[in-house]
This record gives C-alpha cells, structure tokens and sequence, in this order.
C-alpha cells in the first residue's frame, strides 16, 4: 500500500485525472484501429459481427480500470 499522507489533496487529484485521460485516449486509439478494421470485415462478412463486437468492448475495461484507479485515489482526499 502506497502512503499519500505527505501529498498534498491537489497531487492526489491531479493524479486522479491522469489515471482517468490516460485511460480514456488510450482506449480511443485501441477502439478507433478496431473499430475500422471491424467494418471493413463487416462490409466483407456482414454475418461476423457479433464477434467483432466483442473486440470492441473489451478496450472499455482500460477506461473502467482507470475509473476506479481515480475512485481510489480521490478515496485519499481528506
């Protein structure tokens, strides 16, 4: 466990809002490279697109993971 005691509450939430932009364009660029190659197979393949949604889905848990990062770390704050 990491001690935030000597940080001060406007560290915490800077790195609060870092965890959570750094997740957010990380996830973009993942699902803007998917998603055009998902249409270009779906303009190919219209019957694979259930599959192909699950690979769009799962660069969501990068943002769900820096959400709750940001949850516990403004959880510091006193």
């Amino acid at each position: 466990m990491v001690d935030l005691t000597g940080m001060g509450p406007g560290l915490i939430a800077i790195g609060a809002g870092i965890a959570m932009a750094g997740g957010a364009i990380g996830t973009a660029l993942a699902q803007s490279t998917i998603g055009a190659a998902a249409m270009g197979t779906i303009a190919e393949r219209p019957e694979s697109g259930g599959s192909l949604l699950a690979w769009l889905v799962i660069p969501e848990t990068i943002v769900v993971l820096g959400f709750v990062i940001a949850f516990l770390l403004s959880g510091k704050i006193a």
